[in-house]
């Protein structure tokens, strides 16, 4: 195993992100309307600019959705509560765009497209969609992205508590952690850029982050060291944040969503799609699928790339690259995955049950590495190490 010391990073977004703002939009009216129509067929988009949210996209469903209540519910509930910030639930506009799904894609989900696929769901589009495992964290996920999203979870926490009275909600943080071979052995670099109110110090902002947020969650892991450089607020003053400093779109952040850039991207985003869209359904059973497999111990990192054509009711292609560390070889737990997985687009829906209001909680923070979704189970360990020869 080649042993080189590099330097790998990755970032995340806080909730209050302009593209994460439209993220939790566009999944908090997914969730609307699969609560009382679990087979509602939804394209949501959201933009956000000063004191405006559109929301446009594509609705087919039997229940009644009040959009204008659930976007601003979703300002509130992130912080958007002032008109300071450029953004405030009670008094912004908002613009509804939505109409009904093309006949043309709802013909091919709905299996009455071509005679060969009749009565058979397809996939709601074409493309590929990558799954990543490793175990270099307890959730199987690469450490750098892990410890980026816990470091805003902290922050947080910490303003919705107001222990930290002047954080607004827009916030940025990145981590660099130093590899040897695939080993991460210290972490080189932290960068966190958080909205705050307007005339606090910038001693105070910075001596503030690194002991409430940066030192709670990255001194336990014993990689902090001497030469650990922090990097707060780099500019020296973030108040003009938001939809206000810079609108905001759904899916501009796919790989704050993943794996941190350590390993592939489809390229297709995830929020406000329902689970007929494989861009979305597909990423996570990739990711269910490479999860177990690393948990089987059939690999130490495993990238999973699933392929679909509109309307077909099965994968184009199943492929799994271990990255030269597989105990069997890839052919091997290709064929395993054919066996223990469904991966028709109905029987991810089936396997993961995924018709259901989840889909608010996956907009921040990554969709993956969280035990509370089920893409995270690692119950097919054992019939995956049965399956390969």
């Amino acid at each position: 195993m080649e042993q080189r010391r590099f330097f790998f990073t990755s970032e995340s977004v806080g909730e209050g992100h302009p593209d994460k703002l439209c993220d939790q939009v566009s999944d908090a009216i997914l969730d609307a309307c699969l609560k009382d129509d679990p087979q509602s067929r939804v394209a949501c988009e959201t933009f956000a600019s000063t004191s405006l949210v559109l929301i446009g996209g594509e609705i087919t469903t039997k229940t009644f959705v009040d959009f204008q209540r659930i976007v601003r519910e979703v300002a509130k509930d992130i912080g958007y509560t002032d008109p300071a910030y450029g953004l405030d639930y009670q008094s912004m506009a908002v613009l509804d765009m939505i109409h009904n799904q093309s006949p043309d894609i709802s013909q091919g989900v709905s299996g009455a497209g071509l005679e060969e696929y009749k009565g058979m769901q397809g996939a709601g589009d074409q493309g590929m969609m990558f799954g990543y495992a490793c175990n270099e964290t307890d959730e199987l996920m690469p450490l750098p992205i892990t410890l980026a999203h816990k470091l805003l979870l902290k922050a947080t926490a910490l303003r919705k508590s107001k222990a930290i009275k002047w954080l607004r909600p827009d916030a940025k943080s990145q981590v660099t952690v130093e590899y040897e071979g695939r080993k991460p052995i210290r972490i080189d670099a932290v960068v966190i850029s958080h909205q705050h109110d307007n005339g606090v110090p910038y001693n105070e902002i910075k001596s503030t982050v690194v002991d409430h947020i940066i030192k709670p969650i990255l001194e336990p892991t014993g990689l902090l060291d001497k030469d650990t450089k922090c990097y707060i607020n780099p500019t020296g003053r973030f108040v003009v944040g938001g939809p206000f400093g810079d609108t905001g779109l759904t899916g501009r952040k796919i790989i704050v969503d993943t794996y941190g850039g350590m390993g592939r991207h489809g390229g297709g985003a995830f929020s406000g799609k329902d689970p007929t869209k494989v861009d979305r359904s597909a990423a996570y059973m990739a990711r269910y699928v490479a999860k177990n497999i690393v948990a089987a111990g059939l690999a130490e990192r495993c990238e999973v790339e699933l392929a679909y054509a509109i309307g077909v009711p099965f994968p184009v292609s199943v492929m799994v690259d271990a990255f030269g560390g597989a105990v069997v070889s890839e052919k091997s737990i290709e064929e395993a995955i054919k066996k223990v997985f469904d991966l028709s687009p109905a029987g991810i829906i089936k396997t993961l049950d995924l018709r259901r209001p989840i889909y608010r909680k996956t907009a921040t923070y990554g969709h993956f590495g969280r035990a509370e979704f089920p893409w995270e189970r690692t119950d097919k360990a054992d019939e995956l190490k049965k399956n390969v020869n």
